[in-house]
């Protein structure tokens, strides 16, 4: 047999990346543990093309042409390593096992390293998208083995979305775990795009008392400048749509779920010492919907500030709420974009990060229009310290910058939660401070715990401890740098 590549795991992506190789001419194996499954998918959507089923993997593995090629849309976590363990003594040297499922960057690291020692060369691509992306184009964020790269370049390539000139959203991200990595920041960002246009919406329906259609006409509006997005897109569509005369989205409980990717985000910038705040929000933020019978509770209990009416403002404040978002949304692709740069600086990944705007121009759920903007500015500077010290950024944070305020000191007088949009605030007022009272912290970190600080008249680098009562020692405690 010599059939391109397989793929293993017939949930919704794996079957509609499949129609996509097919429809891009790869000849495919379809591959799922539960055989009905795979029946009826060829004998579904499927049917009529060159797509083939295996019922093992012995007989999935025969039909490949070598090197093999076999991808894997299974559940993150134990289950990759369990089918890859199957997988191996079928398998020959140089044959490549490419992981498209969410896995968490480390386990990638793991797998690329173990199986490279085997002979087998390992990628762990992020693909972004959902149904319609796997189906038509979606983004891809390859990493792993550089070795199998040019293996499946032009399949993942072939498949992934293109941008208006035709570049495929599909490059090598770089070596082991780095592209679950960037995945797992595009995810982030994902969570924080989500909460914010939440906010934005809230302090529309609540406080401005603006129903569902002039919502929509707002979003629709925004969807054709500067804020111009996928998810701005959808929220407009979702704002309009109705089933039996009524709004869904007014029938849909406030309760976000999530499958872990923003808070694998959260918990990283934590370990790498990266402030990624608002993504850290928009995580606490859904969270906090998830107790929902406790804020029922809270809501006849807690008092509320005097209610407000803005009806002759609306304007004027949609206006400054479009600001806010978009100041918002640009403070967190540089925080997520933060984060990559340090990640490639422990792990030496050499990320590229305008080519990473670019994976991410089409296809994906954070696809915007300004994404543009940050591979210019990664073209202008490539080792830039942060976006919003490039040029246009910088320019367009500016001018936002009084609508912005506008929104929060108005969402703070009449109790109206912002936590990610004022997430976004405090960290661009402390970016852009010079001395911040981190001073103070650290004197009282030595007074209680001799911990030591650094002098403003001494060389950067050195360690002192005072004797702040008189009564404690002259020897300093070990100290350490988040």
């Amino acid at each position: 047999m010599n059939y391109d590549i397989a793929l293993i795991g017939l949930a919704v992506m794996g079957q509609n990346l499949i129609l996509n190789m097919n429809d891009k001419g790869y000849k495919v194996v379809a591959y799922n543990r539960t055989v009905s499954v795979t029946q009826d998918f060829l004998n579904g959507p499927a049917k009529d093309t060159n797509i083939v089923g295996a019922e093992s993997y012995e007989a999935m593995v025969g039909m490949l042409s070598k090197p093999r090629k076999i991808m894997l849309m299974v559940k993150a976590g134990d289950a990759v390593d369990a089918v890859i363990d199957e997988l191996l003594p079928l398998l020959d040297e140089g044959d490549v096992i490419i992981d498209g499922g969410n896995a968490n960057y480390p386990d990638s690291q793991r797998r690329s390293i173990d199986l490279k020692a085997k002979g087998i060369r390992f990628i762990g691509s992020g693909i972004s998208g959902g149904e319609e992306g796997a189906r038509f184009g979606p983004s891809i964020m390859p990493g792993g083995n550089p070795e199998a790269w040019p293996l499946v370049k032009d399949i993942l390539q072939d498949i992934s979305a293109k941008t208006k000139d035709g570049q495929p959203c599909c490059d090598w991200v770089g070596s082991d775990g780095a592209g679950h990595f960037v995945k797992m920041v595009h995810n982030g960002i994902e969570y924080g795009d989500m909460q914010l246009i939440g906010e934005a919406y809230h302090f529309m329906k609540d406080l401005l008392k603006m129903d569902n259609a002039a919502m929509q006409a707002v979003f629709a509006k925004w969807n054709k400048g500067d804020l111009e997005s996928y998810l701005i897109e959808i929220t407009a569509d979702i704002l309009n749509f109705k089933e039996d005369g009524e709004y869904v989205v007014d029938r849909i409980v406030d309760k976000a779920g999530q499958k872990g990717t923003g808070k694998w985000t959260a918990i990283n910038a934590l370990d790498f010492g990266i402030p990624v705040t608002l993504i850290g929000e928009a995580v606490f933020a859904r969270s906090l919907s998830a107790l929902k019978d406790e804020r029922v509770v809270a809501s006849g209990i807690l008092q509320a500030p005097p209610a407000v009416d803005l009806s002759a403002e609306q304007a004027e404040f949609v206006e400054a709420l479009g600001d806010a978002l978009l100041a918002s949304k640009m403070v967190s692709y540089a925080q997520g974009f933060m984060l990559m740069r340090e990640a490639s600086e422990q792990f030496n990944w050499d990320l590229q990060y305008g080519a990473i705007a670019q994976l991410w121009r089409q296809g994906c759920i954070i696809r915007s229009v300004f994404l543009d903007d940050i591979k210019r500015a990664y073209d202008r500077s490539p080792e830039l310290d942060s976006l919003l010290i490039d040029e246009y950024f910088c320019g367009k944070v500016g001018e936002a910058q009084a609508g912005w305020r506008k929104v929060l000191a108005k969402a703070i007088e009449v109790g109206i939660p912002t936590p990610a949009m004022s997430a976004a605030l405090a960290f661009y007022d402390g970016y852009r401070t010079a001395n911040l009272p981190a001073n103070l912290l650290q004197a009282q970190r030595d007074y209680f715990g001799a911990h030591t600080y650094e002098r403003t008249d001494r060389p950067a680098g050195e360690r002192f401890h005072s004797n702040w009562t008189g009564a404690g020692g002259d020897v300093p405690s070990s100290s350490y740098d988040a």
